[in-house]
């Protein structure tokens, strides 16, 4: 399920950033806070995957992945953004919702099954639109963690 990618202090439902280099820096922050993790290091992944292809999937979501040294589990960091910023999402809308995933080095496949799990998760309106109306990160993590509905908009 999305929701054990999820800690209570990876989800951060109130931030905000002027664009998505600041929106990232942020998610990498996090992450090390939460993790043990160096954010720079973090950030430098991040940035690097954004260079291969921007992860902005429309209707307000982006997926930033990463592999990182240092993790021993695929790990997931959630921001809401206010307001939304330019992300350079394949439908041109600006983003609000951002789930970081981030991998060990050698995570292989379950890097991929993570991120297909994310994707379809997000491709739910209903969920976005709860996602966006939900009052703090125990809230969030709930709607991550209930059993995943499979329409699509």
């Amino acid at each position: 399920m999305v929701g054990d990618l999820l800690d209570a202090g990876s989800i951060s439902p109130r931030v905000t950033a002027s664009d998505k280099r600041q929106a990232l820096s942020v998610a990498a922050e996090i992450a090390a806070r939460s993790w043990g993790l160096k954010a720079p290091r973090v950030f430098d992944a991040l940035i690097e995957r954004e260079a291969a292809g921007a992860t902005g999937v429309g209707h307000g979501v982006a997926i930033p992945h990463a592999r990182v040294e240092g993790l021993d589990r695929v790990r997931g960091v959630f921001l809401r953004l206010n307001p939304p910023v330019d992300y350079g999402a394949v439908d041109d809308e600006p983003v609000d919702l951002v789930f970081a995933l981030l991998a060990p080095i050698n995570a292989g496949s379950e890097q991929l099954r993570a991120l297909a799990r994310i994707a379809r998760a997000l491709r739910v309106a209903e969920l976005r639109t709860q996602l966006r109306q939900a009052s703090g990160a125990d809230a969030i993590r709930a709607l991550f963690t209930r059993e995943p509905r499979s329409t699509a908009a």
